[in-house]
């Protein structure tokens, strides 16, 4: 029986021809959902860099403060299927402008929760709501571009997780000026950027609108069988990325020792190659096979994984193997999209990207709790980063077994 994986035979996936030079409207709905992204990444990453001095001041454990950390991964991560969806239903017009101003809520409530443990998780919850903006730039941009610039341009789109580079470099530093300040800073960014979004960000005038209901959507994603491939994919690409970018602070004050200012530094570089090397691996994927890219992509990662895990020192084998890991998990995040634009028709995009969106999220949510666990019970990150090694590497395995025979989308 022939098991390959193949495009569903619906309409062509694109409004815009592939033939088609992008627009001006393209390149600029491009670069507002990037910003957007960003923002909102930044908002959902508030906690992570202020997670030492939180456990200091709350007085709770490694894990606890792992929880906290992890809490707005595993919202922002479910919060994905239910977004997506209705972008495909309302559009992104509506939905980007509507969540980035939500948004503002829980960031604020950061100031008065900051005294409880109890209240943190809460607003942790709520913080959530800024992770779910990857399911609303996905179907426009891909709407916008035809399939040959579509690896790219998700690539660049998929650049706004840069967000969490932002919020480890910055968030310590403007928190030097007032505990209170990092929120006021976000928040009245996301004022700004919501307004500007609700005039300028356009949906494709070819947009098609579903007419079922949103549960009918979702279950006819989650038939598809390449959703949940890419799915898995995706968890161990983009949750690697997640999950460094939560714990990368606390993994380096713990184990190097370093303060928070010096740490989120370290963990913004971490983030700012996975950021570089996204719109990398789409432009690959544009040019050879998205499969092979994310193959040797993850390869690379599950290499420098094993090298970590025999916890050299920071300067510079650590260093390298921390930055080498970013690039591969950075590159394979980009390539596995690539591949989500090449199989899914438009109207589903927004419906199988926040399935696969919250797969990537979950991914990394659970790394987080288990590195906090780990170090609890045996005083060593060791056995986390040989884990990451093995995932990367099944991952490495059945992208080029299985997933080569995706047919590319002319």
């Amino acid at each position: 029986m022939d098991t390959s994986v193949k495009p569903s035979p619906e309409p062509p996936a694109s409004p815009a021809p592939a033939g088609e030079a992008p627009s001006s409207a393209a390149y600029r709905n491009l670069i507002l959902a990037t910003v957007g992204f960003a923002l909102t990444f930044w908002a959902w990453n508030l906690i992570a860099p202020m997670s030492g001095d939180y456990k200091d001041r709350l007085g709770i454990s490694s894990f606890q403060q792992s929880f906290l950390v992890a809490v707005p991964v595993l919202v922002g991560s479910l919060g994905r299927i239910p977004v997506g969806a209705l972008t495909d239903k309302y559009g992104a017009k509506l939905m980007f402008p509507l969540v980035s101003a939500l948004t503002i809520v829980p960031v604020l409530l950061l100031i008065p929760a900051k005294n409880s443990y109890g209240a943190m998780l809460a607003v942790g919850f709520l913080l959530g709501l800024g992770g779910t903006t990857f399911a609303i730039g996905v179907p426009l941009v891909n709407a916008w571009f035809p399939p040959r610039k579509r690896g790219f341009a998700l690539g660049v789109f998929g650049m706004g997780m840069g967000g969490v580079a932002l919020s480890g470099y910055f968030t310590p530093r403007i928190a030097k000026h007032g505990d209170d300040l990092p929120s006021l800073v976000v928040a009245g960014a996301l004022v700004v950027f919501a307004l500007v979004a609700a005039v300028l960000v356009t949906d494709h005038p070819g947009r098609k609108i579903p007419a079922d209901t949103l549960a009918h959507r979702l279950g006819a994603a989650g038939k598809l069988r390449v959703t949940w491939e890419l799915s898995a994919l995706y968890a161990i690409g983009f949750g690697g990325i997640v999950a460094f970018g939560v714990y990368l602070p606390t993994y380096l004050k713990t184990w190097y020792e370093m303060s928070p200012t010096e740490a989120g530094t370290k963990a913004a570089g971490f983030a700012l190659v996975t950021v570089v090397l996204r719109p990398v691996g789409g432009w690959l994927s544009d040019r050879i096979h998205p499969a092979a890219v994310t193959s040797v992509a993850l390869l690379l990662a599950a290499l420098m994984a094993i090298v970590q895990a025999f916890e050299p020192p920071l300067d510079p084998v650590g260093t390298i193997a921390l930055l080498a890991m970013a690039a591969g998990l950075g590159t394979a995040s980009g390539s596995v999209f690539a591949l989500v634009s090449q199989v899914t028709p438009q109207p589903k995009v927004g419906s199988v990207t926040g399935i696969v969106g919250a797969m990537g999220g979950l991914g990394g949510f659970v790394p987080p709790l288990v590195m906090g666990a780990i170090y609890s019970a045996k005083d060593s990150y060791a056995i986390g980063f040989m884990l990451l090694s093995d995932l990367a590497l099944a991952g490495c395995v059945y992208a080029y077994g299985r997933m080569r025979n995706v047919q590319r989308d002319e």
